[in-house]
């Protein structure tokens, strides 16, 4: 292997450029030519790439985003767009592909691995919903800046006998929303993967009113509804005022935290090392605290599921 490329595909988060950090400098030091491909697999259909040397990554571990850019491809989704890439890669000489996303990029990682390239993935989404690994790159940092958002609200809502419903991202997973409230101290956690009892939600919120409680705090995954139906459906019944909150894309920046640091810096490590083992169609996984690679079959056929465990400590410490 002499040459290699790297991509990041879907939706960015923080973290992403410390693993496209990690991953250059790595194959330099291994004597690798690195190219960077833009925009994700656009670029590959489209001819966007770069040669990446050691200063095409100065400086940018703590940003968010990614400094390949990103983008959706629906043509990407079919065998004629994946013969294209194929022959992109071919073209430039690239033994090897770095593939950096969420579900959707790493089931496109696995395409082309059964066109015959050599591909390992590495794991960045917020959602964390990914078979295989503990973490994501980016769930981290998404996390702080919610908890840290959720903090300030709170100081608001307590000043004027208030419920916030704060609307956090999620769409199949409600693990930021579930998490995010542990850490915040909040009321309820509304999330996909459990049933939600809106009736159950607003006596224990109208129970805490008029215990005095000052406030209280709704965290809603966006997969499991809005927080503007929310509001509407709990308005008059549970003694405080309501106001929502939708936090939106402020999740998906800011300044990325030590842990995503380094959890980016050993997957793009270890996706050098497992292609110059000869490995492919495999993800970069942390289990415990060990790093390792796993099947890419296996993470996009599995589900991973919230644990029971998360589950009771949330109605535990809601109570």
């Amino acid at each position: 292997m002499k040459k290699i490329g790297v991509l990041t595909s879907g939706g960015d988060c923080s973290g992403m450029n410390a693993a496209i950090r990690s991953t250059v400098r790595t194959a330099l030091t291994k004597g690798l030519e690195v190219v960077g491909i833009r925009q994700g697999f656009v670029g590959l259909l489209d001819k966007l790439y770069f040669s990446m040397d050691s200063k095409s990554v100065s400086n940018i571990l703590q940003h968010a985003g990614t400094i390949l850019q990103t983008a959706r491809c629906e043509e990407f989704k079919f065998e004629r767009g994946q013969k294209q890439a194929v022959r992109t890669i071919e073209e430039l000489g690239i033994d090897g592909l770095v593939i950096i996303g969420g579900n959707g990029s790493l089931t496109g990682a696995l395409a082309l691995h059964h066109q015959g390239i050599k591909v390992i993935g590495i794991p960045a989404t917020i959602d964390n919903d990914l078979f295989g690994t503990d973490m994501a790159i980016g769930v981290d940092t998404a996390l702080n800046t919610i908890v840290t958002a959720i903090d300030i609200i709170r100081d608001t809502a307590s000043s004027h006998d208030r419920a916030f419903i704060i609307e956090v991202m999620g769409r199949e997973s409600g693990y930021l929303a579930l998490m995010a409230a542990i850490a915040s101290g909040a009321e309820a956690a509304i999330i996909p993967e459990v049933p939600c009892d809106l009736e159950k939600i607003a006596q224990h919120l109208l129970e805490r009113y008029k215990a005095g409680k000052t406030n209280s705090l709704i965290i809603v995954a966006e997969g499991a509804s809005s927080a503007y139906t929310i509001e509407r459906k709990l308005k008059g019944s549970i003694g405080y005022e309501t106001r929502i909150t939708v936090l939106g894309h402020i999740q998906r920046g800011g300044v990325t935290t030590v842990f995503d640091r380094l959890l980016a810096s050993n997957f793009g490590m270890l996706a050098v090392k497992a292609l110059l083992d000869g490995k492919s169609g495999e993800m970069t996984v942390l289990q415990g605290n060990n790093y390792s690679t796993i099947s890419l079959e296996e993470v996009i056929s599995k589900k991973k599921k919230i644990t029971p465990e998360l589950l009771e400590l949330a109605k535990s410490l809601s109570s």
